[in-house]
């Protein structure tokens, strides 16, 4: 996914050397979001467009941003940490009218929400073979017909020289086949693990004060969740929760390693003392109902234990800031 969405960026920019902008998003993965920081140095002019409170892309910001000189739009189909869906069709078509080509990083996107490229006018997609359930290591960039394109790779003729290297076969077979069975059940299977999902949910914030669902939660994955709970901190939750054998993320599993609050909701305006706090579940085809009732057993007194020590939820409730559990997205 990583190789992916580099190769896309940095060959629209080497293919238009007279275009000198890039358009993206607050909320992208690092892939992307490290990338535009670097070219930013080396000249370019990067545009962040921004999100609302509960994570949609602000389409009048976007649309204003549209100019000539701008290479490429780098927006994700589906965001990481909060699974909220892009209106990425539009703001491809948008793009379009323009001349601007448009990649999107749809590497959470792809298996579980329909995806036509036929349908569409985006340029290049990226996606990544362990979100399927196939071997990590293996990815795709889609590019289409007639698209200008630059390897970023050189080396060999492999991939009709879009890639120098020897091809990783069996991955790239594997990676097939989890594309085709993730097609075959996807209306069923997501439907199943959306309730799974809601199920988790609903359990956690009636049982949990203070806490919240970040994102909006109709125009999003099936499959994701992001929860925090106030004023204690999500890699203690980790760290607790794989006593029990529970995995789950806090924050962008690329950048989990640091103890700074997630960008993505700091870009929503999530408060401090709730970005600290988060939690990402993603639910995959092979979660069962008996394993959510396993969560929501042992979640709610890890969060308990975790308060007792924090002097920051001490401080709130002698403020009377603490409240009753809410699922509001803002």
């Amino acid at each position: 996914g990583t190789e992916s969405d580099n190769t896309a960026i940095l060959s629209a920019l080497r293919t238009q050397p007279g275009k000198k902008r890039v358009i993206t998003s607050r909320v992208e993965h690092p892939a992307v979001k490290a990338l535009c920081e670097r070219l930013g140095k080396e000249g370019i002019s990067v545009i962040e467009i921004s999100v609302d409170k509960e994570g949609n892309l602000d389409l009048d910001e976007y649309r204003k941003n549209l100019t000539p000189d701008t290479a490429i739009v780098s927006l994700m189909w589906a965001n990481n940490e909060t699974g909220v869906i892009f209106p990425i069709e539009e703001a491809a078509s948008l793009a379009k009218e323009r001349g601007i080509y448009v990649h999107t990083d749809a590497v959470q996107a792809v298996g579980k929400i329909p995806i036509n490229m036929k349908e569409n006018a985006i340029d290049m997609l990226s996606l990544s073979g362990h979100k399927l359930h196939a071997p990590k290591g293996i990815g795709v960039l889609y590019v289409r017909k007639g698209t200008p394109f630059s390897p970023f790779l050189i080396g060999g003729h492999q991939e009709k020289g879009r890639r120098g290297g020897t091809e990783n076969t069996p991955y790239i077979v594997a990676l097939g086949k989890a594309t085709e069975l993730a097609a075959s059940n996807l209306q069923t299977e997501n439907t199943r693990v959306r309730n799974l999902r809601d199920k988790l949910e609903n359990a956690l914030i009636q049982s949990v004060p203070n806490s919240r669902i970040n994102g909006n939660r109709t125009n999003r994955l099936p499959n994701t969740t992001n929860i925090s709970f106030e004023f204690i901190e999500g890699e203690g939750i980790l760290l607790l929760m794989d006593e029990f054998g529970i995995c789950a993320s806090s924050g962008s599993a690329c950048t989990s390693g640091s103890l700074q609050p997630s960008h993505v909701l700091r870009a929503m305006g999530v408060p401090f003392t709730m970005a600290h706090g988060s939690v990402r579940f993603s639910l995959s085809v092979y979660n069962t109902e008996e394993e959510i009732d396993f969560v929501i057993e042992k979640l709610p007194p890890i969060i308990a234990r975790l308060r007792e020590l924090s002097p920051y939820w001490k401080e709130g409730q002698a403020g009377g800031v603490c409240t009753t559990a809410s699922g509001n997205a803002g």
